[in-house]
């Protein structure tokens, strides 16, 4: 039976950390926001997760960049060393949106998402993440704009060709840690919930 919880600034930390790292995040009226400008920790579930839907809002200022990384591994020098990235971006403002593989919704340069989904600044986006036996799905405004599996030989093949490539590790965790990732923009997240199988 599926049992999802809501997740608040308690259930996250800081990337190498034990507590939430109040430099560089702030909890504020049901939302965790990044700071701009400070230093760029991103913030790291407690608990690991095999299979799961994470579900949330965001929303991004202008030229806005973020992510969500998911089967990260602790022990990796960065989160993006290990862990797939959903990205988040303000397509129109940032470089990233001229690159199909790096735009909003896409798996980071790897694979980009079958649908474009603008963002107005400041307005919050429904989305979601969903990890199940392998299977992964990336949700934007209640579509899915990305699905693909984490086994696919096409997407190895994409992997050994990206700078991925200098990370053996990266995509290889069966479970792992939940990221969202501070890229030195003041990206808010709220409504943070998470399903998992038991």
């Amino acid at each position: 039976m599926a049992m999802e919880i809501q997740l608040d600034a308690d259930d996250w930390r800081g990337w190498n950390a034990d507590d939430f790292p109040t430099g560089s995040w702030r909890r504020h009226d049901g939302e965790l926001q990044a700071i701009a400008g400070a230093p760029r920790v991103d913030l790291v579930s407690r608990r690991r997760y095999r299979d799961f839907v994470l579900r949330f809002e965001f929303a991004l200022p202008i030229a806005g960049n973020s992510g969500v990384l998911y089967r990260v591994e602790n022990d990796a020098e960065q989160s993006w060393h290990s862990g797939p990235e959903m990205q988040l971006l303000d397509d129109a403002g940032h470089p990233d949106g001229r690159e199909p593989t790096t735009r909003n919704g896409a798996l980071y340069g790897l694979l980009a998402a079958k649908q474009e989904t603008p963002i107005e600044q400041g307005e919050f986006v429904n989305a979601a993440v969903s990890v199940r036996e392998g299977h992964v799905e990336h949700w934007l405004r209640g579509r899915c704009v990305l699905g693909y599996r984490l086994d696919d030989p096409g997407l190895h093949a994409r992997i050994a060709q990206s700078k991925f490539a200098a990370f053996p590790r990266f995509a290889q965790a069966t479970e792992g840690f939940i990221v969202l990732q501070h890229h030195g923009e003041a990206a808010r997240f709220r409504r943070l919930s998470i399903e998992t199988p038991d």
